[in-house]
């Protein structure tokens, strides 16, 4: 398979930036924490779901490297690309997704722009009414872990295009 970085090297594109700080090699303790807080995180979410949700969250942090990954991870996984290139546009593409997955694209939003004030009541009903308490929790937690991880990846700069799906 080639990717944009193979085809890069031979292309007219931007030379690839450097990651400013390789910072899971130096504070190996906290990414081994994050590991095992995202992997506790998905326990009982659909992971298809569980894309979307990382997909979008990462769109509006702007985190390349994680939009390369969970992309490449979704597609995996069996989601159509269709519906990942939709999700920046989500609300004029409602009939691409379920009422479930609408719900927790909404709360993603909601959780990751915290600057527009509080998570609304109606969104946190809304994803209420589709998610089990037990389920919703672990929901809350798995876009609270993606914001995290997007977090380094933009301090950092880390460089998208260099994702395997199932290397990590």
């Amino acid at each position: 398979m080639t990717t944009h970085t193979q085809n890069h090297a031979t292309s007219e594109y931007a030379p690839e930036h450097p990651a400013r700080l390789q910072w899971a090699q130096l504070a190996p303790d906290v990414y081994k924490a994050m590991v095992r807080l995202d992997a506790a995180s998905r326990k009982g979410l659909d992971p298809t779901l569980l894309e979307l949700v990382k997909v979008r969250a990462s769109q509006l942090n702007h985190c390349a490297f994680c939009l390369d990954m969970h992309s490449k991870d979704a597609i995996a996984a069996g989601e159509s690309v269709e519906r990942i290139v939709q999700l920046s546009a989500w609300q004029e593409s409602l009939h691409f997704y379920t009422e479930k997955e609408l719900a927790a694209i909404e709360l993603t939003e909601a959780v990751t722009i915290l600057t527009d004030g509080f998570v609304p009541d109606e969104v946190y009903a809304k994803a209420a009414k589709q998610f089990e308490e037990a389920e919703l929790a672990q929901l809350i937690a798995s876009i609270t872990v993606i914001n995290a991880w997007n977090r380094f990846g933009v301090t950092c700069r880390l460089a998208p295009g260099h994702h395997t799906p199932g290397s990590h």
